[in-house]
This record gives C-alpha cells, structure tokens and sequence, in this order.
C-alpha cells in the first residue's frame, strides 16, 4: 500500500531514486541540490540502497562518470544545479548524442553574474538544445511520480536518451510536503531493468562516440534531431501507464480553469501553483482567466501549445530567464513558434520576471495580467518584452 509522509522535497527526489533500484550515482555537491545526493549516500552508506556511490571532485566528472556507467548497462543518477550544470555542458551533449539513457534532476538555480544561489530557469534554457528529454514540475509529488517516469522513458529501446528532470531550487527543493510514495513491488511491475541494446563489453569491444568527418556529421544530427522527436509518443505512453497504475496524469502541457478563458497566464515549473490562486481570485471576481503549463520542454510540444491557446484572445507567457540580446523570454520565442502559422491565435505577451530567486505573489501575478492586458489595448509592440517588478 502507498505510503503518504511528510517530507523534504529534495529527500523525497533521493527516495524516488532508490524506489527506481538505480546501480550507480554519481555527484557532486552544489547549493540547492546537495541534500539529494547526500541522502542517496545515507541510503547507501546505511544499506538501504544496494548501489555504487562516486564522489567526484566536479561536476564535470560527475557526469563523465554517468557515461560509463549508462554505456555498461548500469542504471545511473544524478543531480546538479546551476553552476554545476554549466561545469557539465561539454558532456551533456555526449550523453544524448551517444544515446546513453540516465536521469538527472535539476535543483534549477540563477547562473552568475552576479552570484547567486536563488533559483530561476536560466540553467535549464541554457541546456534547452543539448538534446537531452526534459520535463518541468511544480511539486514534490510530481518530482518524485516524474523521477520514476524519466527511467522508464530513457530506458525504453525505442528513445534511450537521458532525460532531466527540473525542480525549482529552494522555492521547491526545501520545502516540506505531504508525498505518496509507492510500494517497491509496484515501481518493480511499472519500471522493467535497464538494459542497453550495445553495452561496453571488454570481450565484444566496441567504439561509441568516435571522430565524425563532416560527411556523416549532418546525418548523424539529423538522426539525433528525429530520434527526440519521436521519443514523444513514448513520453505520452508512460504518463498514461503511470496514470493507470498510480492515478497521477501527466500531460506535456496542462491548463487550469482555462477552458472557455479570453486570458491566459503561462508559466512552468512551481510558480504555477501561486498563479492557480490567482486564477482563483480572478474566477471568483467575474474575469475569464486560466493559466497553461507546459511540463515537458523537450522535445517542445508544439501541437498541444497551439490546441490549448486557440480560442483565447490573449496569452501572456511568464519567464523565469531571459535571452540576452535576443527574444526576451525562451519559453515565449517557442510559443510564438508554435503559432506562427495559425489564423486564429491570441496576442501574445512576453514578461520577464521571477528571476534570482525573486517571489512572484498572487497581487504579482494579477498585475502581470492587468499589464499584458494593458499591453494588447495599446497596441504596443508585442514583438518586445518586459521586465516584471524591476524597482526604479
């Protein structure tokens, strides 16, 4: 039977690991991820999770130790945030690109300058084209159901790719919630073992990741390109089975009282769970508002972007990064994508805010609203952006 405790989020993210039964973890230390490793190295140190702990002296080498362990068939964990994720960046690419399957949850964290250890999206956009699966949650239930799902997906033979899995650092991380945990034997029936079709083998030895001349380069991205793609009908498969089996239902996009709304908020990741009250506020005093939230950020589910928008008349997309010199909002540019073809489409709105751990409250997210709503009567320039609470 299920078994509901109060608990950290972050120490429940290291529980869902050892119910996934992984082989090897391996870490690094760094604010506001460190307590997901080092319960994972209690568990281990206490016997509770029969697994191979590498401490690495970087995170670098945290995830170059993730390759070998995936490429032998190990199953394979790991976590990191912000500055330690860009210290990864070289090999975030290798692990998609040589088709590696593991998970890594990303306790998401402002990138400096200046210094900070607040969380904001800005490492997770700064990873957003590495080719990695990666799915954005809003509490501690979804981080723990979505840590198991991420296994299932990588490790399905028809995707195996490595899949990320973002929580908010601190506004999520730290927080004590009420979690449903699974029985083992259930995760068991959900989560099959890993198996590598072409696992390293000292007597069948083989190349992975060897020097590419420019005449199979291309072909080779393409195929990357199109096997991410694809992986979405197995990314829908699962959350469907795990919604079978443990009544939680995920979708890559999901909306809340946005059915017949003329305004939509949208925004990921734990924030959202604020903007609900909003939306609540605003129902409550006559507007016609609903909020959108995308899960999975890639592959970017278009399709479902442009079906949940339609009918509205304006859509204001929240940002918790920005793209210097460029579009203003990552998650806007790709919403703006998304409709670029479409006859029918609201107006849409780009706001910037949220960033260095800056709280955005329910009268912040209401004035968010009345601004984009302001935005479109103007008739400004809606190809701009604006920065949201930035003081005089």
């Amino acid at each position: 039977m299920a078994q509901v405790v109060g608990m950290e989020v972050s120490l429940a993210i290291a529980e869902a690991a050892r119910l996934a039964n992984v082989d090897v973890i391996s870490a690094y230390p760094i604010t506001p991820q460190t307590h997901i490793v080092e319960h994972l190295a209690d568990l281990v140190a206490n016997g509770e999770l029969d697994a191979q702990y590498i401490p690495t002296e970087s995170e670098h080498s945290a995830l170059s130790a993730c390759l070998g362990s995936s490429a032998v068939g190990a199953r394979t964990f790991t976590a990191t945030a912000g500055q330690g994720l860009e210290l990864m960046h070289e090999v975030v690419y290798v692990a998609s690109s040589m088709r590696l399957p593991m998970v890594m949850v990303v306790a998401n964290r402002a990138l400096s300058a200046p210094l900070s250890i607040w969380g904001d999206h800005s490492d997770a956009m700064a990873v957003g084209d590495t080719g990695w699966i990666q799915i954005f949650v809003e509490n501690g239930q979804q981080a723990v159901d979505n840590v198991l799902c991420a296994f299932r997906m990588g490790e399905d033979q028809r995707v195996l790719l490595p899949v990320m899995v973002h929580v908010d650092g601190f506004h999520l991380t730290h927080m004590v919630e009420p979690i449903t945990f699974p029985e083992l034997e259930e995760v068991d029936r959900f989560l099959p073992p890993y198996k590598h079709p072409f696992p390293l083998d000292p007597d069948k030895p083989v190349t992975m990741g060897a020097f590419g001349m420019p005449f199979i380069y291309t072909e080779t991205k393409k195929a990357q390109y199109e096997n991410l793609m694809a992986s979405k009908k197995v990314i829908l498969e699962v959350w469907e089975e795990f919604g079978t089996r443990f009544g939680r239902h995920y979708h890559p996009v999901e909306g809340y009282r946005n059915e017949d709304a003329d305004v939509l908020l949208m925004i990921m990741g734990s924030f959202s769970e604020t903007a609900m009250e909003t939306i609540d506020r605003l129902r409550a005093a006559g507007r016609k508002v609903g909020l959108v939230r995308p899960r999975l950020w890639r592959p970017f589910p278009f399709d479902e972007v442009r079906q949940m928008t339609k009918d509205a008349e304006v859509l204001i997309v929240v940002d918790r990064a920005i793209s210097l010199g460029g579009s203003g909002g990552p998650l806007c540019a790709l919403v703006k994508q998304s409709l670029y073809h479409e006859d029918k489409k609201p107006e849409v709105v780009s706001i910037i805010g949220g960033l260095g751990g800056r709280d955005i409250t329910i009268d912040g997210f209401e004035q968010i609203i009345d601004r984009g709503m302001e935005i479109v009567q103007e008739g400004s320039d809606k190809s701009g952006f604006e920065f949201f609470g930035v003081r005089e």
